[in-house]
């Protein structure tokens, strides 16, 4: 393969800050490169430096010549008066390359742009289609893609991992989206100034770079504890007596301070650099915290909601997913609280407390520093009833030392979102609404809100363009705007290039489509257009005894727990690891029980 860039010794530093330095690498010819690392590292200037946009403090980046370049930014810059197919020709050098015109045309289609349409009337979303439409129209050697898939579609998604794993163009991606990622990359090169020379390149896709990842972890922990070892004896025999000293070697002495400034080092790559998140749940919830029925909303002559049903119970964990503009954001907003239905009736518990996370941090002001948006007054904030240091809360996000006074208008869209999670961490919730909380997240820091979300006791609704992240924290997933429930994405994705990928149609019928079984939503969730369907004789007296049963097995876990924090009981290991065993069966019984309740009270909804 012919190499398209080589790059030596890079290195950029904005402010005092050094983002990267000493990087050596090379990109060839039909290479789809993962470029990842944590939110700060320096991704998106190391790409705008690839392709031209930015010049490096030192280093070279030497192109093959007459190399044609395309760059997506993750916020395009468009010309507002121009309309969409004006400016997707701006990528067209030469209208008369049929190739060049037929890949605009083709993009202009594929993501279903309306092509007479004023840049300047168009969302975020629909300006990040236009600009990606642009550089399809280039037909570049090689594609620069940051964050591609924020504010796509999943359809737009599917589109475009199907045309970039067929394409034989060059690709340098940087993305948190783990299963876009893993669907077309080759080689994956993390940048991190703790890697050896600044990256570590391994030729896979994310999830085998992983393993590369974590053996090359375990070899460098290893190495710590065993020069910690050597310096440990080092030192010993530096301390023997007179008579040692006089026998002493200059270069043994050397070696030890070498060895001391290499541990140092190594200590400081090993160190735990992971945010600290963990949501603060209220008391224990209602049966039900949100109960929608009939509920429908528009704005002005467009429906997106029509006489919705909906059951929310804890532990409810209920993905949503489909086209822009279908209603996902619009039934967030209902569901939070945040704007009210046309017509129907949505019932919250009084025990409801919601946090909403919106997609655009809209809540963040850009004028006020990191420390001013989490604790406006004082020097100190309330977390899980008790007082900490703004400073030591801050730390536990990774916000330290000077970075606390940095305007949020100055920090990058990864940034923000972790800002956002620690200002709303500080409120309790049992329903959690999650508008696009990945975006720009780095990946360390989805495994650990992963984590979190699976331990939160309460709801979770989340709205995300990262399927990964959807199927490690949803147990159910919700098709909008047809409302056809899945158990997963798998499952759903059948469906979907079964029936509506690229067609801009939807065939459903009784919940069955082109031998995918998937459930029309009767249990908590269904269009006021579909058939309820009624119950059989078996599940009307299951329905009537259900209350009574969940009624009697909540009674025995409070049992349980109050016998549990008996002062006898605490020095009592075997009991106490039984009675624990019982609640934790208990507790996942009732749970399932809730889940059974709520679908069989949706099918004898009128």
């Amino acid at each position: 393969m012919s190499v398209l860039l080589s790059i030596h010794e890079l290195k950029f530093a904005f402010s005092h800050r050094v983002l990267f330095e000493g990087l050596t690498f090379s990109i060839s010819q039909g290479e789809k490169i993962a470029l990842i690392g944590r939110n700060g590292a320096g991704k998106s200037t190391l790409l705008k430096i690839l392709c031209g946009q930015v010049d490096a403090d030192s280093g070279t980046v030497a192109r093959s010549r007459g190399l044609i370049t395309g760059y997506l930014p993750q916020t395009p810059e468009l010309d507002p008066d121009l309309s969409v197919r004006d400016t997707v020709y701006q990528g067209v050098r030469n209208e008369e390359d049929w190739a060049a015109v037929g890949a605009a045309e083709e993009a202009i289609s594929r993501l279903s742009l309306n092509a007479d349409a004023k840049v300047g009337s168009l969302s975020g979303g629909w300006k990040k289609k236009v600009a990606l439409a642009r550089e399809l129209a280039r037909n570049p050697d090689v594609l620069f893609l940051d964050e591609p898939t924020n504010h796509l579609d999943v359809e737009s998604i599917l589109w475009l991992e199907d045309y970039l794993r067929a394409s034989s163009k060059s690709l340098v991606i940087v993305s948190h989206d783990r299963a876009f990622l893993n669907r077309i990359v080759n080689r994956t090169i993390e940048v991190d100034r703790r890697n050896p020379g600044g990256i570590l390149s391994v030729d896979s896709g994310y999830d085998d770079f992983l393993k590369v990842k974590e053996e090359y972890l375990e070899a460098q922990a290893s190495r710590e504890e065993s020069l910690k070892n050597t310096l440990r004896r080092e030192i010993e025999w530096l301390k023997r007596g007179a008579k040692a000293r006089t026998t002493k070697q200059k270069a043994r002495i050397d070696r030890a301070e070498a060895l001391k400034v290499e541990v140092q080092d190594l200590g400081v790559k090993n160190r735990d650099h992971s945010v600290k998140l963990e949501w603060e749940s209220s008391e224990r919830s209602a049966k039900k915290l949100v109960e929608m029925k009939g509920v429908s909303k528009s704005y002005g002559d467009q429906v997106l909601i029509r006489g919705l049903d909906l059951l929310i119970t804890p532990r409810s964990r209920i993905g949503l997913i489909g086209r822009n503009g279908t209603g996902k954001t619009t039934l967030i907003k209902l569901i939070a609280g945040v704007e009210a239905p046309d017509s129907g009736e949505i019932k919250r518990a009084d025990s409801l407390q919601v946090l909403y996370f919106e997609q655009n941090r809209e809540t963040l002001d850009p004028n006020v520093s990191v420390l001013r948006t989490v604790c406006p007054y004082g020097e100190t904030v309330e977390f899980q009833g008790k007082k900490l240091h703004v400073r030591s809360y801050l730390d536990r996000f990774l916000f330290s030392g000077p970075d606390v006074d940095v305007l949020v208008g100055k920090l990058s869209g990864g940034e923000q979102a972790r800002l956002l999670l620690a200002r709303l961490m500080l409120r309790p919730a049992n329903l959690l609404v999650l508008d696009e909380p990945t975006n720009d997240l780095d990946f360390q820091t989805l495994g650990v809100l992963e984590d979190c979300l699976e331990e939160f006791p309460g709801a979770v609704i989340l709205v995300t363009h990262d399927r990964r992240f959807m199927d490690e924290v949803c147990n159910q997933v919700i098709s909008i705007p047809e409302y056809i429930q899945f158990s997963d994405l798998n499952q759903w994705e059948k469906w979907f290039r079964a029936n509506l990928f690229g067609s801009g149609t939807k065939r459903v019928a009784n919940g069955t489509v082109s031998g995918v079984q998937s459930e029309t939503l009767t249990s908590g969730v269904g269009a006021g257009t579909t058939k309820k369907k009624k119950l059989s004789y078996k599940e009307q007296l299951e329905f009537d005894k259900m209350e009574s049963v969940i009624l009697e097995k909540e009674t025995r876990i409070a049992e349980l727990e109050a016998e549990s924090g008996k002062p006898e009981l605490l020095t009592n290991s075997l009991k106490l690891t039984e009675l624990t065993r019982e609640m934790g069966e208990l507790q996942a019984e009732v749970e399932r029980l809730y889940a059974r309740w709520a679908q069989l009270e949706g099918k004898t909804a009128p």
